[in-house]
């Protein structure tokens, strides 16, 4: 496990290194990543990943950009592949970094407060990764670090990881293979509107909720 959290920290200094810290958030676009992508030939792939990895570590880098560029470079079958492996491995990373660094420290604070209830479940832990994979309103790296400093199992986290993020995944890289052909159509349309609204209809009814609440208050 240590070999593989040395490995995937060595590519994403390499990447972070190559692109430049400064520009790397600001230049992160479909078109930039394009040209990037076809620019590394074969190691094109090997680009994708990391900067989905890199994406999801540090939150402050969109990770749609990358796998739709990952779609219209390789795409739907490759395109999905190579955004799974990044995704993965970036929550992967993100987990095991907060395993490693916070779980010893927040259970000295906690004790065994820290395993009553809900969170004391491993079937129910695994259910919450699942379902929040599924949910694109959800921070996907505040998920992965609050699930290294759980006790959920890392087989279990990685299972169920991979199982949610297998439909967004398609449907980005679907998308970004159907924009590079000139190809989008009403469904594909369709498919982009529905993403927006599982990302946008819980956001939108939570604040009318509120507003109602501090109404009736």
């Amino acid at each position: 496990m240590l070999i593989v959290l040395a490995i995937l920290m060595a590519g994403l200094l390499a990447v972070w290194l190559l692109w430049g810290p400064p520009d790397i958030a600001r230049d992160l676009n479909r078109d930039t990543l394009e040209r990037v992508v076809a620019r590394a030939g074969p190691a094109g792939p090997l680009v994708v990943v990391g900067l989905m990895t890199l994406a999801i570590v540090a939150s402050p880098i969109p990770s749609a950009p990358i796998a739709l560029a990952a779609g219209a470079a390789y795409g739907h079958t490759w395109g999905t592949l190579w955004v799974i492996l990044g995704a993965e491995s970036g929550a992967l990373l993100a987990f095991l970094l907060a395993r490693m660094l916070g779980r010893e420290a927040l259970e000295r604070l906690l004790g065994a407060r820290l395993e009553r209830g809900l969170l004391g479940s491993q079937n129910v832990l695994t259910l919450i990764v699942f379902t929040s994979r599924l949910l694109p309103f959800i921070s996907f790296d505040l998920v992965s670090y609050l699930a290294g400093l759980s006790k959920i199992r890392p087989w279990r986290f990685a299972l169920a990881t991979l199982a949610g993020i297998a439909p967004a995944s398609f449907l980005l890289a679907h998308l970004g293979t159907q924009a590079a052909r000139g190809e989008l159509g009403a469904v594909d349309w369709a498919l982009a509107l529905g993403l927006g609204a599982a990302t946008g209809a819980p956001l939108v009814w939570s604040a009318l909720h509120s507003g109602h609440r501090g109404k009736d208050a």
